[in-house]
């Protein structure tokens, strides 16, 4: 069975278990991400037939002769010594610094304890699932990800001061796509920089999107990140990216003589406001900075606010017809003084294609929102305006941070290549606007793009006189667009601006959703999924082993985005996220499984075996599928529940049965009890004296009656617990029964996994379990829409159900009952 990628990453994952300690979570990741790596590398290259494998394991540094090192009381020094050391002599692009200190006690602790805590980190990744010598190692590559994933929840525990240096995947994602890489446009001499590489995410996203090789290379100026950054290179198999350390803005590495080389794309995820930026920095005599590379032609960038110091720096790195885009804060839209006239020239040189505003909290390391910045040097120009998109508020909470949905990237992606004015979202801002003195070169998106919401205005006059506001049935205008003469079938006027429905409001929902207008909508969107189920049943199940499961979902998941596109109402992107979230939390699994073993082999139950937990007792480690006797199954790929729904659904009927009748036994006897029990309780005194209801026996009961000094002979105590005692053994022998059919059930179903043809398993997965789970969620999603119709007209008619000179009327006749039932009461009492 292949290890699935959810798996693999909650094994992963739990190795970090075995180093936390004391120890922060920004020093135990790199001896986590360093067992991944010599891990990988070993098993992919380390019997390769590669005459110049990317990388060489030399004899004895592998990690089978680490794994060989536990147990042995100087394990720490001889990883350094004998696996580590070794690596990087014999790798140039390798450097100690990259890897960790074994040997530290500090971090480790000392003597048994480090070796302890090693031996059981190395056993993590000596699970025999953990084998990575037929890994594809491509932009599919599961390794990749579960680097992303480890590095993500490693920045996410790092703390506000150790998390920068992982850039989300989703915004590196919206940055790569932004910049316009694709296969079309790159051959194989197109190169990409990032002059802040951090862990090296960006780069790779920036290589993903372009689907080719190409020339990487990357700055970062801590030491140790810059060996993740090569570790992640190595792992997305891009062993020949260039990352090296140093300062990007004092000592940039990558020059051609005294000239920074330039580049086809840069990106770039910079510290925010880099207080420190200009340390290092020479002066003239004018106190004006010098900068041999002449980054600062615009001016200088305020000596403690480094943004627009690495946004120079990205700028003078880019071909003539190079494409770029930064991660900044939002105050580099508006801040004065010399950003202002940083800004302006930036803004006339045409260089500024446009401006992406982010949700806040997505960045580990800060709260504050950011933007991306987007340029483009080619037509520039011929560039008229700035395209702007505030994209702030669409986003899902993911613990502490925000973080941003699939439906949220495509949504930004989409809108950015087709340029197109979205109401509230995004506009095609002209530099004259820009220019206005009004906004003088103000870059804020509040100044252009409204996205506040329509507030919801009560209308005194509605109040006072009655009668829904005729603007408010106007606002649903999407509505009646679509279904024109609903609306003059629920509302007719009433004078002048107001109107009143045509029915109770009581039946306003019926209404609507049983007029033919509505019901055409909703069937238009049920065709609509039809027809793209059709589709994606036929690609789903050509899926074979060997292919690429990204390549699958975004297949799918593009083709249901754009089906939805022509269904009115209906958010297309809404309807997407729901695919997206079924990949996330089983479609991505499943499809890997396949990928690696096939659909009949996948769908293959294993057995579940007690291990020992953390308290040394015997565990389930996971709660199985069903039961064989003790023996307990899960099939990964097909749950046994449709296995019994396709194949047994007769047996699963009795199974059902035998549970009403159980029901109702338990519920005749509940009322037996209740029934015996009499004025002094004894039917309900005998049975709880004697424990275990079912193991009562006539023999028991009347010795327990003796004992309380009551005769068993008497008619009404024999005759309560001679029908208690029947009633008991009836439900005994159903229980049996169920027993006994659901046992036979499940030999079945555990026998029929095992003559699945192919054909059959791909009727379970991708009909059974893939399609009917997405279309469950769409159909909730196109009545959730239809809904809000009702709820919203709803709403308007109780708002104004009763005018206000209706409620006087209704206190006063209130307040006189009342003055009444006191005055009566006041008579009483004299």
């Amino acid at each position: 069975m292949a290890v699935k990628k959810s798996d693999l990453y909650s094994s992963l994952w739990a190795s970090c278990d075995e180093l936390r300690g004391g120890m922060d979570a920004s020093q135990y990741k790199d001896y986590v991400l360093f067992m991944l790596f010599i891990k990988y590398v070993s098993d992919k290259y380390g019997d390769s037939d590669d005459l110049e494998p990317p990388i060489i394991i030399p004899k004895g540094a592998s990690f089978k002769d680490l794994a060989a090192l536990t147990g042995n009381p100087n394990i720490g020094d001889l990883i350094n010594t004998q696996v580590i050391q070794p690596l990087v002599d014999t790798n140039e692009m390798l450097a100690r610094t990259d890897f960790p200190d074994f040997n530290d006690p500090n971090k480790l602790g000392e003597g048994n304890d480090r070796v302890d805590r090693l031996g059981r980190l190395i056993a993590i990744f000596s699970s025999p699932d953990l084998n990575f010598a037929k890994n594809r190692a491509d932009h599919d590559d599961i390794l990749g990800d579960a680097y992303e994933y480890l590095m993500r929840h490693f920045a996410t525990e790092s703390g506000k001061s150790k998390g920068q240096f992982y850039t989300p995947s989703e915004v590196s994602r919206i940055i790569a796509k932004v910049i316009g890489i694709s296969p079309k446009n790159t051959v194989a001499g197109t190169t990409a920089y990032d002059p802040t590489c951090g862990s090296g995410s960006l780069l790779l996203k920036v290589a993903a999107e372009a689907g080719k090789r190409i020339t990487l290379e990357g700055q970062e100026k801590d030491v140790t990140t810059a060996g993740l950054a090569r570790m992640n290179m190595i792992l997305h198999d891009f062993p020949t990216a260039k990352i090296v350390a140093g300062n990007t803005l004092t000592t940039p590495k990558f020059l051609e003589g005294e000239r920074l080389r330039t580049y086809d794309y840069v990106v770039a995820n910079p510290p925010f406001s880099d207080k420190a930026w200009s340390t290092g920095f020479s002066y003239d005599d004018k106190g004006a900075i010098s900068d041999k590379h002449n980054r600062f032609e615009w001016g200088a960038p305020p000596k403690k606010q480094g943004d627009y110091a690495y946004l120079l720096h990205i700028i003078r790195t880019m071909k003539s017809a190079g494409k770029a885009a930064c991660i900044l804060p939002h105050g580099v839209l508006f801040r004065g003084n010399a950003e202002a006239d940083l800004r302006e020239a930036l803004i006339r040189s045409g260089y500024l294609k446009g401006i992406i505003g982010l949700p806040p909290n997505l960045f580990y390391g800060t709260g504050i929102p950011a933007c991306i910045v987007v340029l483009d040097k080619e037509n520039a120009t011929a560039r008229r305006g700035i395209f702007m998109i505030d994209a702030s508020k669409g986003f899902r909470k993911d613990g502490a941070k925000n973080r941003l949905r699939e439906q949220d990237i495509h949504r930004i992606v989409d809108t950015f290549r087709k340029g197109a004015d979205v109401p509230g979202y995004a506009r095609m801002v002209p530099f004259d606007e820009i220019a206005d003195p009004r906004n003088a070169f103000n870059l804020n998106l509040a100044r252009y793009i409204d996205t506040s919401e329509a507030e919801d205005i009560h209308d005194i006059e509605a109040h006072l006189q009655g009668g829904i506001p005729k603007r408010d049935i106007d606002a649903l205008d999407s509505w009646w667009k679509v279904m024109p003469s609903l609306r003059g079938e629920l509302f007719e006027d009433l004078r002048p601006g107001y109107l009143s429905l045509t029915r109770p409001i009581a039946e306003v929902k019926s209404a609507i959703e049983e007029h033919a207008e509505f019901r055409t909508f909703t069937a238009s969107a049920a065709a609509t999924f039809t027809e793209w189920r059709g589709r994606a049943d036929a690609a789903c199940r050509a899926f074979a082993p060997g292919d690429q499961p990204k390549e699958l979902i975004e297949a799918i998941s593009e083709d249901l985005l754009a089906a939805f596109q022509s269904v009115p109402l209906v958010d297309p992107y809404d309807v997407y996220q729901h695919l997206m979230d079924y990949w996330a939390e089983a479609l991505q699994d499943d499809s890997y499984v396949i990928a690696a073993t096939g659909w009949v082999a996948g769908s293959q139950p294993r057995e579940i075996v007690k291990r020992k937990g953390k308290s040394g007792k015997l565990e389930w480690p996971e709660p199985g599928d069903y039961m064989l006797g003790r023996r307990r199954f899960t099939s990964d790929l097909i749950p046994s529940r449709l296995i019994v729904a396709r194949y047994f659904a007769a047996e699963q009927a009795e199974i059902d049965a035998f549970d009403v009748r159980i029901a109702e036994l338990e519920q005749d006897l509940a009322e037996k009890l209740e029934e015996g029990a009499g004025e002094d309780g004894l039917l309900v005194e005998v049975i709880e004296g004697e424990g275990d209801k079912q193991k009562i026996t006539a023999k028991a009961l009347k010795a327990r009656l003796k004992e309380i000094g009551r005769d068993p002979d008497m008619a009404d105590e024999r005759q309560a617990l001679e029908a208690y005692q029947k009633g008991m053994t009836t439900l005994d022998a159903t229980k049996k029964k169920r027993k006994a059919a659901d046992d036979a059930l499940w030999k079945k179903a555990h026998d029929r996994y095992g003559t699945l043809t192919e054909d059959e398993a791909k009727t379970l997965v991708v009909a059974d379990k893939w399609l009917d789970t997405i279309e469950a969620r769409v159909t909730d999603e196109v009545a959730h829409v239809a809904q809000a119709l009702s709820t919203r007209v709803k709403g308007l008619a109780e708002r104004y159900a009763v005018p206000l000179p209706k409620l006087e009327e209704e206190v006063d006749v209130l307040a006189a009952r009342v003055a009444t039932h006191l005055k009566a009461m006041g008579a009483a009492w004299t």
